[in-house]
């Protein structure tokens, strides 16, 4: 896959799946944005890959704030004049193993903002720039976008939300050569989930038919060929990278 001198936005990229799918963009050619919502983070990460090839650059922004994610896509056309792709990543699980009447309201409202309006924000910034030589997204979704879990319902909510917008978003701009997917992976191998007690990770990953969860790197490629013109008549597109998770 060839991503040669394209532009990249990638939000919650210095760290899991964000930051493997930063580094592959950036290794097959593209010029990437790490967006995280430590400034100093972001830059750091982005003056390591500069390093090594092609230019990239790091911006701060808490993308639950709709004036920081306007001014961060403003920063990206400054910078480069143009955005190709996008991977909305960010998100937040919030507080674990609470029903819907446990669950506290400050919580909800974290959830839905960090996770969901800000992929809406997202959306709303990233499309119109794509508009002249139209472009891709990805959106990140999850297993849980697809069915209920119990004891994670803001998380849950969310989740189902991304497929929403991922799904209209893509009908309305499918005529100006924009494509929006989601991919909805289930557990995930990222150093949050190794902060977990050893028997909660055996579970998780028991949890798989194909008892393991994925690597991050096989999320990553699946995003990158939805990204890339192999995939030039996918839009609309959710897609489990789930072991076997929602065919029982």
């Amino acid at each position: 896959m060839n991503f040669q001198n394209k532009v990249a936005v990638i939000t919650g990229s210095t760290a899991g799946i964000g930051e493997v799918v930063a580094e592959q963009l950036h290794k097959h050619g593209a010029k990437v944005v790490i967006v995280s919502r430590s400034s100093e983070e972001a830059k750091q990460k982005a003056k390591q890959l500069s390093s090594q090839g092609q230019p990239a650059i790091g911006i701060g922004c808490d993308v639950s704030q709709p004036e920081q994610v306007r001014q961060m896509i403003d920063d990206v056309i400054n910078y480069f004049g143009r955005l190709d792709y996008a991977v909305n990543n960010a998100g937040i699980t919030g507080e674990h193993g609470k029903n819907i009447t446990e669950q506290t309201v400050e919580n909800w409202e974290k959830v839905i903002a960090t996770s969901l309006s800000s992929v809406f924000y997202c959306l709303k910034y990233e499309i119109p720039q794509m508009m002249k030589m139209g472009g891709a997204i990805v959106n990140l979704s999850a297993v849980n976008g697809l069915v209920g879990i119990p004891g994670l319902a803001p998380y849950t909510a969310a989740k189902h939300g991304i497929i929403g917008l991922t799904q209209t978003a893509a009908l309305e701009f499918a005529c100006q050569g924009i494509r929006i997917n989601a991919v909805a992976p289930g557990y995930v191998q990222t150093p949050r989930i190794s902060e977990f007690p050893e028997n909660i990770v055996r579970s998780f990953a028991n949890s798989h038919p194909m008892k393991r969860m994925a690597k991050m790197q096989e999320i990553a490629d699946f995003i990158l060929f939805l990204l890339s013109d192999k995939s030039a008549f996918c839009t609309g597109g959710i897609y489990p990278i789930d072991g076997g998770y929602l065919a029982e």
